[in-house]
């Protein structure tokens, strides 16, 4: 009898167990029923038939990634070379990625191949080496509507390492030294013509300035000198008005400032200052001028 009640504990133990199934979070698991597809089996507590109940499959809900080992590729100029990508994908419906395909992770990778070889065969190799991220596009856009039908959904591919043949790379690499060594020289006759036009119009100012400088000075000479002009042309009429004034009437003050002058000419040549004099052409000239200066001097002590 205790046996017996062993047995039945036991049987009930397993029963219960294999009722119970705990399925972690972001994960279902596909229930089946005497082989047909049953339910799916949410995150948490589910309670299933023994014997009855089985699980086919546990589905991963977040995202996965798959590696595509490096492939050999022929592009539109008929370039063999080496790519790998990685692709992340998501699983929507996970009936669908059960019963649809039979191996979900060799199937997404053939299919990735197919669509990589399709998309590169129709670019050159400048393309697919420059445009990285339009054939990553490409390639994302070709596997999402291949993989509806899995209930997949690819969120994006990256390709990896895109390997051109070793020959094509020492030539790509010629191309690029001589078109940095192009490069060099263009920047180095660029910085010599900017610094050509700076010195140009350096000079060009220096000259402006120097030229303005001049016209100033020569402005304020010109200003200077009238200006020494209207001094001495003021000076000389005070001085004949007080000439006037000190004779009055009894002669013309220009005569006796004319006589001054010879006066002063002929003792600066008796002491030998000066040794050229200019004296009027008419000698009678000059006797008029030395009678006037005669009269002025005998007119002063009537006075």
């Amino acid at each position: 009898m205790i046996v017996f009640l062993f047995v039945v504990a036991l049987f009930l133990l397993v029963v219960l167990m294999k009722s119970i199934k705990i399925v972690p979070q972001k994960q279902v698991k596909i229930i089946e029923r005497l082989g047909k597809y049953h339910g799916t089996a949410e995150a948490g507590l589910n309670v299933i038939l023994p014997f009855v109940d089985s699980v086919r499959n546990t589905i991963d809900m977040r995202e996965q990634i798959t590696k595509i080992e490096p492939q050999p590729v022929i592009t539109r100029d008929n370039v063999t070379m080496e790519v790998d990508a990685v692709i992340y994908f998501l699983i929507v419906d996970p009936v669908r990625a059960t019963y649809e395909v039979q191996n979900l992770g060799w199937g997404l990778e053939q299919m990735t191949l197919s669509a990589l070889r399709n998309v590169i065969g129709q670019l050159d190799l400048d393309h697919t080496l420059s445009s990285r991220d339009s054939t990553n596009s490409q390639l994302r856009a070709a596997l999402d509507t291949a993989t509806q039908q899995w209930g997949v959904k690819v969120m994006r591919i990256e390709l990896k390492n895109i390997n051109p043949p070793e020959e094509i790379r020492l030539t790509m690499e010629k191309q690029m030294t001589a078109e940095r060594t192009r490069r060099a020289v263009v920047t180095t006759a660029e910085g010599e013509k900017s610094s050509a036009i700076l010195r140009a119009e350096g000079q060009k100012q220096a000259l402006i300035v120097n030229a303005e400088g001049s016209k100033q000075a020569a402005i304020l000479a010109a200003e200077g000198q009238a200006e020494a002009r209207l001094r001495v042309a003021q000076a000389e009429a005070q001085a004949i008005e007080v000439v006037a004034q000190a004779i009055g009437g009894a002669g013309n003050p220009a005569q006796y400032l004319i006589a001054q002058r010879y006066l002063e000419s002929l003792g600066s040549i008796a002491t030998g200052a000066q040794k050229l004099v200019f004296l009027p052409y008419e000698a009678s000239g000059i006797m008029a001028s030395l009678g006037g200066i005669r009269e002025l001097l005998r007119a002063e002590p009537a006075k």
